[in-house]
């Protein structure tokens, strides 16, 4: 059998990815699915109007809030959360389909949505990324000029208490060099898939 680096496995993993808005988790997810195919990330739903560039079905599902809680009525959604204002969720269809088809699902959630996982023991790995400083996350939130600077100032609020939540997550890692944040990353979803299990040896 020739075994591969990835993409080994008949059932896939699923990652939980929290970072504070503007630390590079989406970017760092989608240079892991460029270079792996068996690495999909899971499209969240959102009441957030798209910002300049973002595309329907790719990058969110943009639903009216009406929709949104009409899915959270009929338990469409593996967890939710709201922040600043609008709600995120996961579509638990979308992300079973998925990890049944052997690929590994990225769930780049909020710390709100992760604690919603961990507390009802949904088998996920948990990654945590930070960025090296919040005076370094804010000059990345200034230079993307999508948000006023009173929005700004709240996601860095918000980033404080989300990096306070690192010791609930499996891994931690620090988005000081994106290609060394993005080497770690990918080192612990190989180790992850070549791990052997050890409830199955006892």
């Amino acid at each position: 059998m020739n075994q591969k680096l990835l993409g080994n496995l008949s059932q896939g993993f699923i990652f939980v990815l929290s970072a504070p808005a503007g630390t590079g988790k989406t970017t760092l997810v989608r240079m892991l699915s460029q270079e792996f195919p068996c690495i999909v990330e899971s499209v969240s739903c959102t009441t957030r109007p798209p910002r300049p560039g973002e595309v329907e079905g790719k990058d969110y599902f943009f639903l009216s809030r009406e929709k949104f809680e009409e899915k959270i009525r009929s338990g469409d959604f593996l967890e939710y959360a709201e922040v600043f204002g609008y709600y995120y969720g996961t579509s638990k269809s979308h992300v079973l389909t998925q990890r049944e088809k052997g690929f590994h699902v990225f769930l780049v959630i909020d710390t709100q949505g992760a604690t919603q996982l961990r507390e009802m023991g949904f088998p996920a790995i948990y990654v945590f990324l930070s960025p090296p400083s919040l005076e370094r996350l804010k000059e990345r939130l200034t230079k993307r000029q999508t948000e006023s600077e009173e929005v700004i100032e709240k996601r860095l609020s918000w980033a404080e208490k989300e990096m306070a939540m690192v010791k609930h997550y499996d891994y931690h890692i620090v988005n000081d060099n994106l290609e060394q944040a993005y080497a770690i990353l990918r080192s612990i979803i190989i180790a992850e898939e070549h791990r052997i299990n050890l409830e199955e040896k006892a």
